[in-house]
């Protein structure tokens, strides 16, 4: 039997950090990684490429929904074929995971596979938010086995307690873990293997429709200056902002949750297709069309396509 392991959580939560560290455990055995992302152009995929596990990217929605469950189906089912050890399965930030253990229980969709559980982070500051505006995080939580809330190291003792007693609320038989930079320094295995939880739901089979994704195109060999001048003029509309862009100071990742912005040097290999395009995402709500646009008519010369 091939074990999967899904990884979930919103937007910023430190997912694919986690996952560096996660894969390790499994030294030695043929692991094989799904990455989810939200946007045409998988960024998360070109991150974790370097681990050296084969990788598969389903990009452009959920793979809980009906657009991508079958792509996702003859993933698992290939991998199934190739003998693989493990799987792990990155689910997009935005993703409905709802009823996963009883949608990977179905053995004439997915023979072959025994889940093992899922592992749901949470970003230690800015999850009270998150979860009073986007329910896919509530539905996350709930369908998960073990909370680990990430980024404790630049938590305030307050900001932590707020979202311990959030978890605690909805989810009082959940396991709690604590830790930052998403390193793993507990069991992570044997705690799955005691707290198995079923939600009692059936899958969706939905599109995340809370989620507003937009693409920017930026010419190539934009200065880094102007770069983080246009991405501040629609950041706090956003949840996330992502992308590699070619700037006279060389390639840069972009890598923005939420007000906070990231822009730093980037030493690995992009594919050409995926440089200079911004994935940008908001929510319901949000006013980030009208300030993207905004961004895209006053740097028209660094501003090359705007879509949506």
């Amino acid at each position: 039997m091939t074990k999967l392991y899904l990884v979930t959580g919103f937007l910023g939560a430190g997912k694919s950090t986690f996952i560096k560290n996660f894969i390790r455990l499994f030294a030695g055995q043929k692991t094989q990684l799904i990455i989810n992302d939200f946007g045409r152009e998988g960024v998360d995929g070109t991150l974790l490429a370097e681990l050296g596990a084969e990788l598969d990217e389903i990009a452009g929605g959920s793979v809980f929904c009906s657009c991508r469950i079958d792509e996702f189906e003859r993933a698992l089912q290939r991998f199934v074929k190739e003998d693989s050890d493990v799987v792990i399965v990155e689910a997009s930030g935005l993703s409905n995971p709802t009823g996963v253990r009883k949608l990977l229980a179905q053995t004439d969709r997915f023979p072959g596979i025994s889940y093992e559980g899922a592992i749901c982070l949470v970003d230690a500051i800015r999850f009270p938010k998150i979860y009073a505006t986007a329910q896919n995080a509530v539905k996350q939580l709930a369908s998960s086995d073990i909370a680990l809330i990430n980024k404790v190291d630049k938590a305030t003792p307050a900001q932590l307690a707020a979202t311990r007693d959030i978890i605690v609320g909805q989810r009082p038989d959940i396991p709690i873990v604590e830790t930052s930079f998403g390193a793993i320094d507990f069991d992570v295995l044997d705690v799955l293997a005691k707290h198995q939880h079923d939600d009692g739901m059936e899958a969706p089979m939905t599109a995340d429709l809370t989620s507003r994704v937009l693409y920017l195109q930026l010419a190539d060999g934009v200065p880094r200056a102007t770069l983080e001048h246009i991405i501040e003029t629609f950041l706090d509309q956003t949840y996330r902002v992502k992308g590699f862009v070619n700037t006279v100071e060389g390639v840069m990742i972009v890598n923005c949750v939420g007000t906070y912005s990231s822009i730093e040097p980037f030493s690995g290999a992009v594919d050409a297709d995926k440089l200079n395009t911004l994935v940008i995402l908001s929510g319901k709500g949000m006013s980030a069309y009208k300030y993207v646009k905004h961004a895209a008519e006053t740097y028209h010369d660094e501003v090359v396509g705007f879509s949506r």
